[in-house]
């Protein structure tokens, strides 16, 4: 027999009964039960529960094991009877004898509890992360990260794809998030950057030649971690030449709607992703990674109020041509208690309040109601297609200022409400980006999104429009609320690229320093080329039903930046520092 164990904990049922089984594993719960001792044994696949009484031989040592104690048992396995019969269990039909039990690993006692799920702080979580890892929902989200992980080699390799490797080592990028910077010791005074994205080594990659990339690519950015951003992530990195923005949406949608079809437990997913220009989300959703669960859409209702007796907003519309009123619908939500409960929010969010507008009784009710009158107030409600029983919020003034509010707005009436359809995935693509922001802080225009994107319109559109109005074939894919993939088709034209820059303030010498290695390429004869890389964290999350990155990682960073298992960041010695030619300079407390 195998030193360890002839069966895993998942493997015993009623077809082993009367069968000397050997399991090895850690101890799950023990129960003294009038002086027979249960133990439940767990190992990766699962539990089984053992039983040792003062007969067997192996009741002594028995006794002196505690929770999470490595063991090894043999035993014979024996039919449950029928009123402790488990069917939760796998193994629930049966239980092992013990004759002989050996410690395998002696455990100290626990800094935090692996049974059941409690809430722990999650310094301690962290810091004991070996134990926390033992703990069920975290030890089955990790396993589901791998088969997750595993499906998509397989789906990216059997569509046509080839996985290759990209640099770790790389130059430093002036554009994105903040790099992590690796000080050369070969090199004094210079530095390696870790890449953010494989961006500039996958596009290299098309113009050398190959057709369809794809890799699980790691990614690092020095910024601080939020719950669905971290500092180290990885993604489903994909480049393809000779293609169109279309036909990259038509090659990625499969992927993800089979990963969530195959892991998402039952719950529906979109058949065909919305295409939603990002002006129109803006519109709709004060967001540009709308939750289309949620299915408030706002509406523009400047009309209704313009020269209305609501002064506060007929003011503001008659002085400035750009204002707007935005109607937020709120379906069911036809109570003045829910209403001011609203506008309470408002005010804690640092907002004057939330107007609104409740029908009952046939009519509209409350402040703007009455200062507008019926026939206005029953101008919006025919607009929006509410009836009795509902309510309406709204906000004024420039969107530019109000938008992002009234998107938080938009997601609080639907979460107060319950209106958000939690047994689905709802995606979309996010298209037609601006090519070009104003910078306000610098007062000129710049890039609002990626450089690398091509200009819808090309070299004509640069030269004849309006920066401010130009569009990039650039696209993010949503789900659910949150942003899952950002891509794009690349420019891969050195003129266009040359132009796109200078309209962002960028002189000759700086492009060339700054992206000389991608200029070069891009003369020796590129393919279009276009890709996006789907995050593999936040696809993961949204699988498990987590709302935290750390939840779906092995060993995450708390919210510092820090390793607290093994201690990073930590100080160099003085011979590291010596041979890399450095000399901290420390801020002063």
């Amino acid at each position: 027999m195998h030193p360890y164990r002839s069966h895993t904990c998942v493997e015993l049922n009623a077809s082993h009964v009367g069968q000397t089984a050997r399991l090895s594993g850690w101890v799950h719960r023990i129960r003294d039960h009038g002086g027979i001792l249960f133990i439940d044994l767990r190992d990766h696949y699962g539990l089984t529960q053992c039983v040792v009484d003062p007969d067997s031989p192996a009741f002594s040592a028995a006794e002196q094991v505690r929770a999470e104690f490595v063991i090894r048992v043999d035993g014979e396995v024996k039919k449950r009877s029928d009123e402790t019969i488990n069917p939760n269990l796998p193994t629930g039909e049966v239980e092992i004898f013990i004759r002989e039990l050996e410690v395998l690993g002696p455990a100290k006692e626990l800094p935090l509890p692996v049974f059941g799920e409690p809430e722990y702080p999650e310094e301690t979580r962290l810091r004991y992360r070996f134990l926390d890892l033992r703990r069920d929902r975290l030890h089955r989200n990790i396993v589901l990260r791998s088969k997750v992980i595993a499906s998509m080699r397989r789906r990216m390799t059997e569509i046509g794809f080839f996985e290759y490797n990209t640099p770790v080592l790389t130059a430093s990028s002036p554009e994105g998030a903040r790099d992590f910077l690796v000080p050369s010791r070969l090199h004094p005074g210079k530095f390696y950057a870790l890449p953010q994205a494989p961006q500039q080594f996958k596009q290299m990659l098309m113009i050398s030649g190959f057709d369809r990339y794809f890799q699980i690519a790691p990614c690092f950015r020095d910024e601080d971690p939020r719950h669905d951003r971290a500092g180290e992530f990885y993604q489903l990195d994909i480049e393809m030449s000779f293609v169109e923005q279309e036909e990259v949406f038509q090659t990625i949608e499969p992927v993800l709607r089979g990963l969530f079809e195959e892991f998402g437990g039952g719950r529906r997913v979109t058949r065909e992703f919305p295409r939603i220009p990002y002006a129109e989300a803006m519109r709709k959703y004060g967001s540009d990674k709308p939750d289309l669960r949620n299915p408030i859409e706002m509406q523009d209702v400047t009309e209704h109020f313009a020269g209305s007796g609501f002064k506060v907003f007929a003011n503001q519309i008659a002085s400035d041509p750009n204002v707007q009123v935005w109607a937020i619908p709120a379906p069911t939500g036809g109570s003045r208690a829910f209403c001011d409960r609203m506008n309470s929010w408002a005010q804690q969010e640092g907002q004057p309040g939330l107007g609104y507008i409740f029908f009952r009784e046939g009519e509209g009710a409350g402040p703007i109601a009455k200062n507008i009158g019926p026939e206005r107030t029953e101008s919006i409600r025919l607009q929006l297609g509410l009836s009795e029983g509902d309510a309406v919020f709204f906000v004024a003034g420039l969107p530019a200022k109000f938008t992002m509010f009234a998107g938080q707005a938009r997601t609080r009436v639907g979460e107060e409400l319950k209106l958000i359809d939690e047994e689905q995935f709802a995606f979309c693509w996010i298209v037609d980006f601006p090519m070009f922001e104003w910078n306000e802080d610098e007062h000129r225009v710049d890039f609002s999104h990626n450089p690398f994107s091509m200009p819808q319109g090309g070299m004509e559109a640069l030269e004849t429009k309006d920066p401010l109005t130009i569009h990039a074939y650039q696209y993010d894919i949503v789900c659910n609320g949150y942003e899952l993939s950002s891509g794009a088709i690349r420019n891969h034209r050195p003129d266009i690229m040359r132009k796109a820059f200078r309209i962002a303030g960028y002189e000759e010498e700086v492009l060339e320093h700054q992206f000389g290695g991608m200029l070069r390429a891009l003369e020796y004869g590129a393919p279009p080329h276009g890709g996006l890389a789907p995050g593999v964290d936040r696809i993961v999350m949204l699988l498990c039903g987590e709302h935290n990155l750390r939840e779906v990682t092995a060993f995450p960073m708390n919210q510092q930046g820090e390793d607290l298992l093994l201690g990073a960041p930590s100080e160099a010695s003085a011979r590291q520092l010596r041979e890399l030619h450095i000399r901290p300079n420390l801020p002063k407390s």
